[in-house]
């Protein structure tokens, strides 16, 4: 099977503690990638459960924009925004 070449980008910080990762693993990038991949083609998904972040909901963003307009138009002081439980 011919081979190809997949060029990925990363934090460099994230890059070493993958090597590092898979190298205690007993294995290099190249075949952690490869298994990924083969994961996905057989399952048709991504092996992982990926969440949304709630911070960025429609409604936590129109509270966000409600209330940047209320402190650009001087109805709140910066202290206002600051919730305490």
């Amino acid at each position: 099977m011919a081979q190809a070449t997949l060029s990925v980008r990363l934090n460099a910080t994230d890059k070493y503690y993958f090597e590092e990762f898979c190298k205690s693993a007993g294995m290099n990038v190249s075949t952690a990638i490869n298994m990924f991949v083969k994961a996905v083609i057989k399952r048709q998904e991504i092996p992982f459960a990926i969440t949304g972040d709630p911070f960025h909901s429609e409604e936590n963003m129109e509270r966000l924009r409600q209330s940047i307009a209320d402190a650009e138009a001087g109805k709140v002081s910066p202290h206002d925004l600051i919730e305490v439980d």
